[in-house]
């Protein structure tokens, strides 16, 4: 199989692109953790973009990992084999009419709840505290504040890995907690349904929201987001952590926060293998004590891009 680190892959993406490859690129400065190798990465230039790079990458039989804003994820320290595409600018028009509106998948949620709220829309207002990309939220039907992406989305505009793009209806997309099932997937833009709101009462919702969010989550220092996903019941996952006295725990640079017990950060320094060590103390201290099998939310990411045990 091909690296996406030779040269000359990435002088063929180059001649494909009108946006920007930068080869031997660090991947911790598009990362929340601040962790990572370093890999190629396309900054594309607009959706159109994203389809000619992958259709590069599939002639030349290169792998690819699309990134967003790089929370929800943690990216090796060696670096990927992988060509990266970075969804970001380029990618995150918005488009209005009526109660519809339309999001490039590089477009930040906080700035999609913003925008919405200040309209008088309500539905993805509450995503203001949600550190990712449109296109992330979709593809990992994120939520907080009890709603998720799956409750407004109408339908999804989606890209396989050999370039081709289609139109996918809500219908169509398989739904379920924290996942949608656009395995193997990109998603270029989406379009929600929203709900008429009182502009002032959602601004006001909006504010108290995301100040919730800064005070009770660590989002000052490095980290990813939740590491765990809730196991259902009467107990979240930082619950638990924090229960089998977990909290201020530390590998490495890689600590779990005194703030929110299901948050891990970086203290300075860290590498993945902190991270990932880190992890399997808190979920095996949970199972020991509590019988409870705690699931990753966050995504550990392999050289050729795939999602890695562990």
């Amino acid at each position: 199989m091909t690296s996406a680190r030779d040269p000359g892959f990435a002088a063929a993406l180059r001649d494909a692109v009108r946006g920007e490859v930068r080869a031997n690129e660090g991947l911790g400065r598009y990362s929340t953790y601040r962790i990572g190798g370093p890999a190629t990465v396309v900054l594309p230039a607009d959706p159109e973009d994203v389809v000619r790079a992958l259709g590069v990458a599939h002639r030349l039989g290169v792998p690819w990992f699309v990134l967003g804003l790089g929370s929800n994820v943690l990216l090796p320290d060696d670096g990927l084999d992988a060509v990266v595409i970075r969804i970001g600018k380029g990618v995150d028009r918005v488009e209005v009419d009526g109660d519809r509106w339309r999001f490039g998948a590089g477009l930040p949620a906080p700035i999609a709840a913003r925008k919405t709220a200040q309209a008088g829309w309500a539905g993805v207002h509450m995503m203001v505290g949600v550190p990712g990309t449109v296109g992330g939220g979709v593809y990992m039907n994120a939520g907080c504040h009890g709603g998720q992406w799956a409750d407004t989305v109408e339908s999804v505009v989606v890209t396989d890995g050999s370039g081709h793009a289609r139109v996918l209806a809500r219908s169509e997309v398989p739904f379920q907690y924290r996942r949608s099932g656009l395995d193997g997937l990109v998603v270029l833009e989406t379009t929600v349904r929203l709900a008429p709101g009182d502009p002032a009462e959602l601004a006001e919702e909006v504010t108290r929201l995301f100040e919730w969010r800064q005070r009770g989550t660590p989002f000052s220092q490095a980290c990813c987001g939740s590491v765990f996903k809730n196991p259902g019941g009467d107990r979240t996952a930082g619950h638990l952590i924090e229960a089998a006295g977990l909290k201020g725990s530390r590998i490495g640079g890689a600590e779990i926060s005194s703030m929110h017990a299901n948050y891990f950060v970086n203290t300075g320094g860290a590498t993945a293998a902190d991270v990932r060590a880190l992890i399997a103390r808190a979920r095996d201290a949970v199972a020991g004590r509590f019988g409870v099998a705690l699931e990753a939310e966050v995504k550990v990411i392999g050289r050729q891009g795939e999602y890695a045990s562990l």
